[in-house]
């Protein structure tokens, strides 16, 4: 009994290793290739055949299908990918995702702790920030081994035992229950990364007679196509809440390997050949391990080609599985649109999303300004209170930006440059907020003044109209700055401010004349000057957003 537990444990021990190791190298490359990979998905635009490589370029560096895949449907929901450009990056993760299966052939046993050593001493010698992560990817490369060798060491005794040899013949001799068993420890492990690792290593362990694997090629074909479909799980969960197309896009993945795993059982012998045929030659436990690897890639590549021509029936497919009005859904949808939780932990991703709600919420405000106008010249109490409403969400809104932007930091995966971009963010964010603010006590102080029965003379009316066209005219300018960032639109929004700065100066000058002539009733004043307040602090709010970026909102912090 002591002996069952000590094999049980090291083996999710080894198990542990090896998930740890992946996650930390996928957690060292983003942060070495990161903005890289985000210009490789800027190509998906018109072809399926480069979304195919961008989606197996991106699943190289994240060293997981599912993370390519929640980050798509995180694309999706917020807009910047359409169905066919994220079914084809789908396609494209599923061979990507066995770069891992390839790593793992090799037998790396006599270097793995050299290996370990150059990756510790990269990372904790250099003070050079992509050097240290360098580092960490090869440390992590090392400890992926380490769990491996640890999980075939304590596999060799299994073999011993009559009771596990009659539960893997089964296995090996229904191929459906082999997809069952697979798909059942991907579930579990949230990894198909890491269960066909598992499968690699066991496979490699030798039966009964010490010459042939316990499990053979054939019996572990079957399980090798469970965890194809185990991992589709995590898409599926992380499509929870999302919109329809994302939910789609998580169903195009599941329909993909479900699809091609049902065709593939059919096929097991003369598949297992085929992969015999390409693979290295030499004794069962020797190359077995990259005959798995090759069966994994051969399934996806095969996989891939057969779809890749029909990817508009997969849209037909999964619109059919998942009906309804993508764009009925995005009217109703309030607040923010872009922010996906569940890519937090890919800073170069989740900026991207960052970027792109902060800018539409920016053309919103414009929006809203301009509707503030309308509303207070003439006063319409009615228009007045819905507009106030509106700055409030405003608020909300920016508030959300600034936790998701926080949530971010507070996680500890962004580099520098991505730390210093995510600053500025919150900066511009914060602007954003208190502008909405101060636009909300401007409609509060329009509504009290109507309440105590004020109201501006008609030169006082001009001017205030006068006042809020400049403010449009300096946000759209503030606009441009985020959106490009050149040093034109910043001289533009500089002057913009002094123009509306010399027009309040104006303004209390005129109201101090009206005030002398009769025209204007004394009780006006601290309305009129809490308004100018307003104007200038709104002012200075745009030149603040403005400054606290580098550049525009569309380079990212390597580019800087």
């Amino acid at each position: 009994m002591k002996e069952s537990f000590s094999i049980i444990f090291g083996l999710l021990g080894g198990l542990a290793i090896f998930i740890y190791g992946m996650n930390l190298m996928s957690e060292g490359l983003q942060k070495v290739a990161g903005e890289r990979m985000r210009q490789v998905l800027g190509i998906l635009t018109k072809n399926v055949f480069f979304g195919v490589v961008a989606g197996a370029v991106t699943t190289m560096v994240l060293q997981s299908s599912s993370a390519t895949t929640v980050m798509v449907i995180g694309f999706v929901s917020a807009g910047l990918m359409n169905l066919p450009q994220a079914i084809s990056v789908i396609l494209g993760a599923n061979i990507g995702t066995t770069m891992t299966a390839q790593l793992i052939a090799f037998k790396l046993s006599d270097y793995i702790w050299p290996i370990l050593f150059f990756g510790f001493i990269l990372n904790f010698v250099p003070k050079n920030e992509r050097t240290k992560n360098i580092g960490l990817t090869i440390f992590a490369f090392g400890l992926l081994f380490v769990g491996i060798e640890t999980m075939g060491d304590l596999m060799k005794p299994l073999a011993k035992s009559p009771v596990f040899v009659s539960m893997i013949t089964e296995v090996a001799h229904i191929p459906v229950l082999g997809v069952l068993v697979g798909a059942l420890m991907t579930v579990v492990v949230q990894s198909s990364s890491a269960t066909i690792a598992v499968l690699q290593n066991f496979a490699s362990t030798p039966g009964p007679d010490a010459v042939h694997s316990i499990i053979g090629l054939t019996g572990a074909i079957p399980v090798l196509l469970g965890d194809n479909i185990g991992t589709t799980i995590t898409a599926l969960i992380a499509c929870i809440g999302q919109s329809k197309n994302a939910k789609r896009t998580a169903v195009a993945h599941s329909v993909f390997n479900l699809v091609g795993a049902s065709i593939f059982i059919f096929l097991v012998a003369p598949f297992a050949k085929f992969v015999t045929f390409i693979s290295p030659k030499g004794a069962e436990l020797d190359v077995i391990s990259r005959q798995i690897a090759n069966a994994h890639t051969s399934f996806n590549i095969i996989n891939t080609l057969i779809w890749m021509p029909f990817v508009w029936l997969m849209v037909k497919i999964v619109k059919a599985i998942v009906p309804g009005d993508e764009m009925a859904e995005k009217k109703e949808k309030a607040a923010a649109i872009y922010l996906d939780p569940h890519l937090l932990s890919q800073p170069v991703f989740a900026m991207t999303l960052c970027q792109k709600e902060v800018i539409q919420s920016c053309e919103k405000i414009l929006e809203s300004i301009k509707k503030t106008k309308l509303a207070v010249i003439p006063f319409d109490k009615e228009n007045s209170l819905e507009i106030q409403t509106v700055w409030k969400s405003q608020r909300d809104l920016q508030r959300e930006v600034q936790h998701y932007l926080s949530r971010m930091i507070a996680m500890g995966s962004p580099t520098e440059g991505q730390t210093d971009a995510i600053t500025e963010l919150l900066l511009v964010s914060s602007g954003l907020e208190r502008l909405c603010i101060q636009m909300g006590n401007f409609i509060d102080e329009m509504i009290e003044l109507e309440g105590n029965q004020l109201s501006f003379s008609d030169n006082g009316e001009r001017e205030l109209r006068h006042s809020l066209e400049a403010i449009i005219e300096l946000f759209k300018a503030s606009l441009e700055v985020l959106k490009d960032g050149d040093d034109v639109s910043i001289v533009m929004v500089i002057a913009l401010r002094e123009r509306l700065i010399d027009m309040e100066k104006e303004m209390q000058d005129n109201h101090l004349d009206r005030l002398n002539t009769g025209v204007c009733n004394p009780k006006m004043t601290p309305y009129f000057n809490a308004i100018l307040g307003d104007f200038t602090n709104i002012g200075t709010y745009c030149l603040d957003i403005c400054q606290s970026l580098s550049y525009g909102l569309n380079v990212t912090a390597e580019e800087r």
